[in-house]
């Protein structure tokens, strides 16, 4: 089944409080990112578990293995169902999380990101192949994660037929990037719609400003709802 989670990309507490109730109740998770954590911290994770969310937190950890060890650990004590780390950090720096979150007992699943959608085959980051083969990279950063003990990957939706032929093996694919039919790319360059992205089969949906900044953000919720059961029924 492929789920969601909505981007709250917002500058206060009280912005991704009233952000929430404009979504009303639902199974979403709610993502909690650099922006949001950077200006309030914990509380917004404990704000919105409060309100029944499930917390995604998407703070993209990359630094030394004991470092990124205490963030984990810290961000598993909050709660947060999961949390993302850069697998450009390597297999001791996810190993280092992911075995800081067990030794604690908690329920945080690692996931790490792979490629931004920011970036394509044209534009990699100093250092990559050049040209970037992006399914081949993705790839291979799975397969690292996977030995680290994350749960799964942050990826394209666009990216999954091929990473899924170099690696046939079931996995939990987060895609950002993510857009109702006929919304806007806005600054990312490998975007896929809800429909394509379940059929791609897509584990975790991420919706951004497509929907919360609609002008009836409950509206736009319910209509990627509508395209992602459409789309798994049709792949059903």
């Amino acid at each position: 089944m492929t789920e969601i989670a909505i981007a709250f990309d917002v500058e206060s507490l009280d912005e991704a409080l009233a952000l929430d109730a404009r979504f009303g109740p639902g199974p979403e998770y709610a993502k909690i990112g650099l922006e949001l954590f950077t200006r309030v911290g914990p509380r917004a994770v404990e704000a919105l578990k409060a309100r029944g969310r499930r917390v995604f937190l998407d703070l993209k950890l990359h630094d030394i293995p004991n470092t990124v060890k205490g963030a984990a650990s810290a961000a598993a004590s909050l709660g947060a169902e999961l949390l993302t780390v850069h697998a450009l950090g390597g297999e001791e720096m996810i190993a280092s999380a992911a075995g800081a979150i067990a030794a604690a007992g908690g329920a945080t699943r690692i996931v790490a990101v792979t490629l931004l959608t920011s970036l394509d085959g044209r534009n990699p980051p100093p250092g990559l192949r050049r040209p970037l083969e992006v399914a081949d990279t993705v790839a291979e950063m799975l397969e690292m994660a996977e030995r680290a003990g994350a749960h799964g990957i942050v990826c394209s939706a666009q990216d999954l037929p091929g990473v899924r032929a170099r690696h046939p093996r079931a996995f939990f694919a987060v895609t950002p990037g993510i857009r109702p039919a006929g919304s806007a790319a806005h600054d990312q360059k490998r975007v896929t719609t809800v429909g394509d992205a379940v059929r791609l089969g897509s584990s975790l949906l991420v919706l951004g400003r497509a929907i919360t900044s609609a002008p009836d953000p409950r509206a736009a919720l319910e209509s990627a709802r509508a395209e992602g059961r459409a789309a798994a029924t049709v792949q059903a």
